[in-house]
């Protein structure tokens, strides 16, 4: 199947496995690429070494294009972006707080720039940074998420940009793929999905949890760090739920200092990325403090095995997957679906 998405990044199909902090590993963003999708290598909690050694990784395992996620505010964004360069990723993807200079720097470079955003308002600004191909996630999505649909942010995106357009949240199967085609994206991009594979590294006691969830379970809250997320509502989301501002603030401070440690990153080079954060978004201070208390707390859950303890960000669409099938297996039914779709839909403009 060719889109504007597999033009510009390589792929064979218009499928994109989103970079999932602690999730997105080496081995899950080759098994994509090989399949036949383009994935996304979680920067944004790795260290600088780590990047390195997850791109070399990726390059062992396969010789297909892939791409690498990270913050533009960290402090060592430059060095990042120096590696992608260097090692020419295909496309980089990001969110909140665009460099416009970085943009441009990747840009000269041929590498891609492909940010996903929650909100109209975002994806004109993406554009106007430099963006090549920009990717709306709508409120079904996980982590954090925006407030409008996806069938309804898809339609107003489209409408409004004039670079390519990659459709996020609530997404599954193939007859989702031709869904998003027909409304003007040139593919999906799936995270809940990818998660629950075989080649996903989230410890099967948690993937377990999500196995069982019910949509009406996976909610919207604020209580991490300001920002809306999509999560699992478990024992421990239940307690934050009730939590103080104080009990949330010290525990933001907590996170923090965790946060420092894990990435390397000084005490004040992380006050600094919270102050330029907050500088070009319209997040309050309060929210850019609070910014490591997620990607703590779901390493609870994804990396440590303790689903009840740590934080479960999910796509409502989990309430509808119930099975871990391996990546080539999902792609491959994936197409299937959509074929079968597309011939559906052609025999009821049959003249028969």
């Amino acid at each position: 199947m060719k889109t504007a998405l597999t033009e510009r990044l390589g792929c064979q199909y218009p499928i994109v496995q989103t970079a999932m902090g602690w999730v997105a590993d080496p081995a899950l963003v080759a098994a994509t690429a090989n399949a036949g999708g383009f994935g996304f290598l979680a920067g944004a909690v790795m260290t600088l070494e780590e990047i390195e050694a997850g791109i070399l990784e990726i390059k062992r395992l396969t010789d297909k294009p892939f791409g690498v996620n990270f913050h533009m505010y960290v402090p060592h964004a430059e060095q990042i972006i120096d590696l992608c360069i260097e090692h020419k990723v295909r496309a980089v993807s990001y969110s909140r707080s665009p460099s416009s200079a970085a943009v441009k720097r990747l840009k000269d470079a041929g590498v891609l720039c492909m940010p996903t955003v929650g909100a109209l308002k975002h994806a004109i600004k993406a554009v106007e940074f430099g963006a090549d191909i920009v990717v709306v996630q709508g409120g079904e999505g996980g982590g954090h998420t925006g407030s409008v649909a996806t069938s309804i942010l898809l339609k107003q995106v489209c409408q409004a940009v004039d670079v390519p357009v990659v459709a996020a949240g609530g997404f599954s199967r193939g007859s989702d793929l031709i869904a998003a085609l027909a409304q003007g994206a040139c593919g999906i991009a799936m995270g809940t999905r990818f998660l629950l594979t075989q080649e996903s590294p989230v410890p099967e006691v948690t993937k377990a949890e999500y196995l069982k969830a019910p949509p009406e379970q996976i909610i919207t809250s604020t209580k991490l760090d300001g920002l809306p997320q999509r999560m699992i509502l478990n024992p421990l989301l239940a307690r934050l739920e009730k939590a103080s501002g104080l009990q949330m603030l010290l525990l933001a401070i907590k996170n923090g200092l965790a946060f420092t440690k894990l990435t390397g990153v000084s005490l004040f080079g992380m006050l600094r990325s919270a102050m330029a954060m907050q500088k070009n978004t319209d997040l309050t201070l309060g929210q850019t403090m609070m910014a490591a208390n997620a990607p703590m707390m779901i390493q609870e859950a994804m990396v440590k095995g303790h689903p009840r303890d740590g934080i479960l960000p999910s796509g409502q669409v989990a309430g509808l997957i119930d099975e871990l099938p391996t990546v080539q297996a999902l792609i491959e039914r994936l197409m299937a679906e959509a074929d079968q779709t597309l011939t559906r839909l052609n025999a009821l403009n049959s003249s028969e």
